[in-house]
């Protein structure tokens, strides 16, 4: 049963950390048909390991070990897999700090997407939703007020967990828009050089890979299952930014599918941290269930032949 379970959070982790990167990929392939050859080569083999080890790997063993400030590096990095009491008491007692940030930074991210950001309308009332974009402000305001004032009783420093999600949220917002700003200069600036082009490329993939790296911890507060899950994720986005962007780009609503899975992810967090008891398999089951609806639901609109127009209003 254990090694079921940890299977099933692996296969988990790789699907949410595909889904959610399908724009880095594109953003990638984009840019790499900028580049040399030679150039191309260095980013798709360097460039994985440092998407994998320096932030896949780095960033969640830095989450868990700040998070918990009486383990040292090494036990922050196998204290799910230690045997020592004293190690697993103190991932239990400061989860819910950590759990209560990503939460808020997921529930954030999937609410500015619902109501800010330009998408394929693939469930009824996403339409209406994004007219009235004004309303996001608020929405976010009040869920952090109330997250806030109901984790005061629980823990202060789940509260605190909280502002440093909502802060999370738009510090990497503000990266993302940069990012942007720069894929633009890349692709139309011929004087930049394919050093520069690739230095731009690794910012824009730690930005696109802090959504799967702090969704991950829906899945498990272990550094090590992530490391393989995620890292995984990356090196399936890595064949699709050579080989399948094109076709991905077909699929309409694998964004959809994202986002969704991102809002349950970050529900599940959120009430775990509140001590509801959700089992391991929740996670992955959702997140397969979610994506695979959206994926099914984009099958059914691609046109029939290439030669064929898209279907109106998409």
């Amino acid at each position: 049963m254990y090694l079921f379970s940890i299977v099933i959070i692996i296969a988990g982790l790789v699907l949410f950390e595909t889904i959610t990167s399908i724009d880095n990929a594109i953003i990638n392939a984009e840019v790499l048909s900028t580049m040399s050859e030679q150039a191309k080569r260095w980013f798709l083999t360097w460039g994985l390991l440092i998407a994998v080890f320096a932030i896949r790997g780095l960033l969640p063993w830095l989450m868990v070990w700040l998070s918990t400030q009486s383990l040292g590096p090494v036990e922050a990095f196998t204290a799910t897999f230690s045997s020592n009491p004293l190690v697993l008491e103190a991932i239990e007692e400061s989860a819910p700090i950590l759990l209560t940030g990503g939460g808020t930074f997921l529930l954030f991210l999937f609410l500015h997407w619902l109501f800010l950001e330009g998408k394929n309308y693939g469930l009824i009332g996403e339409r209406y939703i994004a007219t009235k974009g004004v309303w996001f402000f608020a929405i976010v305001s009040i869920l952090l007020a109330g997250l806030v004032w109901f984790a005061l009783d629980e823990k202060p420093l789940m509260a605190f967990g909280a502002v440093v999600g909502s802060t999370a949220f738009f510090i990497v917002h503000g990266f993302r828009q940069n990012a942007e700003l720069a894929e633009t200069k890349m692709l139309h600036s011929s004087g930049m050089s394919d050093t520069s082009k690739i230095f731009y490329l690794e910012v824009i993939d730690a930005t696109f890979s802090i959504d799967g790296v702090i969704g991950a911890f829906a899945f498990t507060m272990s550094v090590p299952l992530i490391l393989i899950g995620n890292g995984i994720g990356a090196f399936v986005v890595r064949e699709l930014t050579i080989r399948n962007v094109d076709n991905i780009k077909k699929y309409l609503y694998l964004k959809n599918g994202a986002m969704y899975s991102i809002l349950f992810l970050g529900i599940i967090m959120i009430m775990d941290s509140f001590g509801v008891n959700i089992p391991f398999w929740v996670s992955p089951v959702l997140t397969f269930g979610i994506v695979g609806f959206f994926l099914m639901k984009s099958i059914r609109e691609i046109p029939p032949s290439e030669g064929e127009e898209k279907i109106p209003g998409q």
